[in-house]
């Protein structure tokens, strides 16, 4: 009985010319689709470098990994121990030292690649339906980035590490009733200690492998519907995709050496010009830094936070400014995807960008005078675009004409545009 079941099982057409490949596909078709996805899989044929990003994210994560496990080898999780590993890395294991700056110029790098490949998504609408819970695990992803950097932050153990530790923990004391039961807890005492560290060591070093997980359902996600592309149109003729290889292939190797000759301009020039100097004096509760800051991808979020007086509102309003991201596919009803033929939306696009910017720099600045003021005026344009400006928007705007396909748009042709 066996055998005719096996007769009878259709067998998968392969074009694998390796008979060992063909035998394993045959039992597990890896390989088939590995093809299907990376090969053959259909994608808009006008993509631009911007569609770079996801894969260099993907590229950068897989660096942070493996560089991060080579580090845990030779640190130790205690108060003591914690800054002398740092600098036993550094001074005695060999290629320790760019060990290290590799891992710490790629957590600079990785928030960059993420924040351009956001703002691209905010730009062409590839939040917009079907792709809303493509874009909620995008966030996802940004909300797990942001907590593994912050418990990164902390394991050098230097001055900016314990005092970071002490005031990002404390803000949960503004929670009623729990706070500071939910204090005490992550401390794993009364105060920032070994427990703490140890605690944060742990979780630093098991989110990556979480991100990577929910990486692969954004992708699965991404290949439900296809790439989201420049017009915003979804492809319908045959001539508006074209085989991801050798066509992106080729581009994101492209974006690829940028990538890595930027990464290594710093990895190899200006290691620590993304690090702060304070980090390289040990640990010292009984020594306030001048001025407590964290690294320059969260600075946006710190300055609101500390734009408002009220602790507990503060804390909300920062948690709120990455949580409206979640609701951004029903706060933007436009029915065209792509700002290239929103006009008003565009130039509140770029308000927005400007606006991070500017909260980027003044979250870097002492909370006092001008820029604790540039702070609030930041913080609440920032919740008025989503809030106010994108449905309003949505409402009033006229957009331009669209093209009637991808291959209208990129080989201007013969059929006219629909409004």
């Amino acid at each position: 009985m066996s055998s005719q079941i096996i007769e009878g099982v259709s067998q998968p057409k392969t074009e694998f010319s390796n008979p060992v490949i063909r035998w394993i596909d045959y039992r597990l078709p890896l390989f088939t689709f590995l093809d299907h996805e990376l090969n053959s899989y259909p994608t808009p044929r006008n993509l631009n470098y911007l569609w770079n990003f996801g894969s260099l994210a993907g590229i950068v994560l897989l660096i942070m990994i493996a560089t991060g496990i080579v580090l845990a080898m030779h640190y130790v999780p205690t108060g003591v121990g914690a800054f002398r590993s740092v600098e036993h890395i550094m001074r005695d294991v060999n290629y320790g030292w760019l060990l290290r700056y590799i891992h710490t110029t790629g957590a600079s790098m990785f928030f960059a690649v993420v924040y351009i490949h956001i703002f691209r998504g905010l730009y062409y609408g590839s939040y917009k339906e079907p792709r809303e819970l493509l874009w909620c695990l995008g966030v996802l992803i940004l909300l797990l980035m942001m907590a593994t950097a912050f418990f990164g932050y902390t394991l050098p153990w230097g001055q900016m590490s314990f005092w970071g530790a002490t005031v990002i923990t404390n803000l949960f004391s503004a929670i009623p009733v729990v706070g500071d039961s939910i204090v005490t807890w992550l401390w794993g005492g009364f105060t920032v200690g070994d427990p703490t560290l140890n605690r944060f060591y742990s979780l630093h070093y098991l989110l990556p492998f979480v991100i990577v997980a929910v990486a692969g359902l954004h992708l699965a996600a991404l290949h439900r519907f296809g790439s989201n592309n420049p017009t915003g149109i979804d492809t319908k003729d045959p001539g508006d995709t074209i085989p991801f290889h050798p066509y992106y292939t080729v581009k994101d190797l492209l974006g690829l050496m940028v990538l890595f000759l930027v990464f290594a301009w710093f990895v190899f020039y200006e290691p620590n010009a993304l690090l702060n100097s304070d980090n390289y004096t040990p640990a010292n509760p009984g020594v306030t830094p001048p001025h407590i800051v964290p690294e320059w991808y969260l600075l946006p979020f710190y300055a609101i936070l500390r734009s408002i007086p009220d602790k507990l509102v503060g804390v909300i309003a920062m948690l709120t400014s990455i949580l409206v991201l979640f609701a951004l596919p029903w706060l933007d009803t436009s029915p065209v995807r792509s700002g290239r033929f929103r006009p008003m939306f565009k130039v509140f696009y770029w308000f927005l960008v400007a606006d991070c910017a500017l909260l980027t720099y003044a979250g870097g600045q002492p909370p006092e005078g001008t820029w604790l003021i540039m702070s609030r005026i930041g913080a609440a344009y920032y919740f008025a675009h989503f809030f106010l400006v994108l449905p309003l928007v949505a409402r009033i705007e006229s957009p331009h004409p669209l093209p009637n396909s991808i291959s209208q748009g990129v080989l201007p042709a013969t059929s006219s545009a629909k409004p």
